[in-house]
């Protein structure tokens, strides 16, 4: 069982809630189960979250279990010192091996979110025959193109003088940076976000992550990086930028990754 906290999601969950539930007695069988997805969020933010999370992907689950991983220290998981991708990966491989093997199944499909999206990386190369297709929205995966000039570039300098959070900053005082900042709307400063963002406070700088890009390129299930086009992005409103993928999301991937009855 893995060591942290999953929300699982399916079509029995919303009995008398307009989808329906397999007739009683109906026989199950892999050709009639789809296989789950599991999704890992990013910062400040934990699976279920109808904010920054994954909660606008629900109605996914009137045709496959979805199971929403909160990574350590955010949502229902348990604390950490200091937040890791590479734990969170071996963490979602636990998840992918229990959810997919409690239906019979071999594999999920496997949905990441910025440094989630990075874990989820790790976690494919590690165990490629447990995953039936990758979606990475938005992935904080810098050392991927650490060849490209501008790339490398920016790896320099952020690793030569990426500034510390100055002592004393509080996480509400950080989440307002980070939003209001930036022109976002502030979400309400509860104690499971200020949680999440103190966790996000203390993550293991992105650009260590050794993205595993040769196990990717040979790997045998399909894999879709979404970004928001330059352009497109530059007429949005900021508070809709960060959200536009994991409220949406769904029309993405729709009839490619998780829509698909037979994958």
């Amino acid at each position: 069982m893995a060591a942290v906290h999953v929300t699982g999601w399916d079509d029995c969950d919303r009995v008398g809630g307009g989808w329906a539930p397999r007739a009683a007695g109906a026989p199950v069988t892999l050709g009639s189960v789809a296989a789950p997805a599991v999704f890992v969020h990013n910062i400040f933010t934990w699976g279920s979250d109808s904010m920054y999370g994954f909660a606008g992907q629900r109605p996914l689950a009137d045709s496959r279990r979805l199971l929403l991983m909160d990574r350590r220290g955010y949502g229902d998981s348990p604390d950490t010192t200091h937040s890791d991708f590479d734990v969170d990966a071996e963490d979602i491989v636990e998840v992918l091996g229990d959810g997919a093997s409690s239906m019979g199944l071999g594999g999920a499909h496997l949905v990441g979110h910025g440094n989630g999206a990075v874990a989820a990386l790790i976690a494919a190369a590690c165990r490629p025959d447990l995953v039936r297709s990758l979606a990475l929205i938005q992935p904080s995966a810098f050392t991927a193109a650490a060849h490209h000039p501008v790339v490398a570039d920016l790896l320099d300098r952020v690793r030569d003088g990426a500034p510390d959070i100055p002592d004393g900053v509080t996480p509400e005082q950080y989440l307002r940076a980070s939003t209001e900042g930036l022109g976002m709307t502030m979400p309400e400063p509860t104690s499971r976000r200020l949680r999440a963002v103190a966790t996000s406070m203390r993550e293991r700088l992105i650009w260590e992550a050794e993205i595993p890009i040769g196990c990717q390129s040979r790997a045998a299930y399909p894999c879709l990086a979404v970004r928001l086009p330059s352009s497109r992005r530059a007429k949005l409103p900021p508070a809709a930028r960060h959200r536009v993928f994991t409220t949406r999301g769904a029309v993405v991937c729709d009839g490619w990754l998780v829509r698909n009855a037979r994958h």
